[in-house]
């Protein structure tokens, strides 16, 4: 096996010892990997250029050039500097039309391993780079996202004017291949963004919603927060309120009809004197609520279904509820007082404590109810004992 010494075209300094083996092209690529440049010749101690692998003998020492013509290493110290990679001189880069003055060691130095240190590391016409009239080597990208990557490659700092969009200068940065540069800009592309939001939406807010959209068409609405808004006399009709937030709202006089509030959250709402008709509220959570008054019976006979519903403590005194479908729904401690239930689903409902005295239960479904310590005083029509057999 021969050995040979290969030093960098020009200079006989950071030599590198390797084995040859196989053919030119394979002793060319090692020569490419172990000095760091795009290797395309080579040349013996007095110039001569090697085209054949057979003409090398041991122990020789050679010079790797990347296409230039051989530079004896003795004649100009100050080229063999350059070359070796003790690069200080100065050049000119055009992009996108903006000039811009800087030193090779510059782009080589920081982040050696970036597309600008290999363009820039030896001769950049290897590369097939264009010059301007000025001299200056193009490259087609964005000088304003540019700028801050070429500052970084100076002083290693993130300094970005008012007006640049991070998001540009992070997608320089990953086409150049500085890579922890693009990972700093993420980290705080990630921190300049603010906190998710959870506060509820305001009743103006909403208003541009309601305003922006038809009449006929559904305003999906599912798991919005309108924790305590103000969102009484609206027409919110057709409206998919299913999982939303309406804890404390103000929902007096609304004109619910035909909404969806499956397992929504209504504790402590006010919903006196609102249109309840067709409205679906299965599972969802009303305690504490005030149903003073509402409308729930549809003249259409869309029956308002409030199956599972957790009501404890409601006042729905006065409302029209005829029909509605109450089935398992807890009732416990609620005010009835003078509704109109006929009709009604009652079955299986805890109706512990509550108040339905005055109320109008003709043909009402209580059966498996749970009627301890209910009061019926004053009711309208005789409560048969078939409506709650078990």
């Amino acid at each position: 096996m021969r050995r040979v010494t290969l030093f960098v075209n020009g200079t006989s300094k950071n030599g590198k010892v390797v084995a040859v083996y196989g053919t030119l092209p394979d002793l060319l690529t090692v020569a490419s990997n172990k000095l760091g440049i795009r290797a395309c010749n080579l040349y013996n101690g007095k110039g001569g250029l090697i085209d054949d692998i057979a003409l090398i003998r041991d122990d020789d020492v050679l010079y790797v050039s990347e296409g230039d013509a051989f530079i004896d290493p003795q004649s100009d110290g100050k080229m063999s500097d350059d070359i070796s990679g003790s690069h200080t001189d100065w050049l000119t880069l055009n992009i996108g039309g903006r000039h811009f003055t800087t030193t090779r060691s510059t782009l080589v130095s920081k982040e050696p391993d970036s597309m600008l240190a290999h363009m820039f590391r030896g001769k950049a016409d290897v590369w097939g780079n264009k010059q301007d009239e000025r001299g200056a080597y193009l490259i087609d990208r964005s000088p304003e996202y540019f700028e801050p990557i070429l500052n970084y490659l100076r002083h290693g700092q993130i300094i970005v004017n008012e007006g640049i969009n991070l998001l540009g200068v992070l997608e320089e940065a990953r086409f150049f291949g500085i890579e922890q540069l693009a990972e700093q800009i993420e980290v705080t592309i990630k921190n300049s963004h603010p906190p998710e939001d959870h506060s509820p939406l305001s009743r103006k807010e909403f208003v541009r919603f309601l305003l922006a959209t038809p009449t006929k068409s559904e305003l999906r609405c599912q798991g919005l927060n309108f924790s305590g808004a103000d969102l009484s006399r609206l027409d919110l009709r057709y409206i998919n309120f299913k999982m939303a937030n309406l804890s404390r709202c103000n929902l007096t006089y609304a004109n619910l009809c035909c909404s969806n509030l499956e397992r929504a959250d209504l504790s402590g709402a006010n919903l006196d004197g609102a249109n309840l008709q067709g409205v679906k509220m299965l599972c969802s959570n009303a305690e504490g609520a005030s149903l003073k008054g509402c409308n729930f019976e549809d003249p259409s006979g869309l029956k308002a279904n409030l199956e599972g519903a957790n009501l404890k403590g409601v006042d729905m005194e006065g409302s029209q509820m005829t029909g509605i479908n109450l089935r398992v729904a807890t009732l416990k401690n609620a005010k009835l007082k003078n509704c109109n239930l006929r009709g009604a689903t009652l079955a299986g409902t805890d109706l512990e404590n509550c108040d339905l005295s005055g109320c109008d239960l003709q043909e009402a479904n209580l059966r498996g109810s749970n009627v301890k310590g209910a009061i019926f005083e004053e009711m309208l029509t005789p409560l048969h004992m078939s409506q709650s057999v078990r």
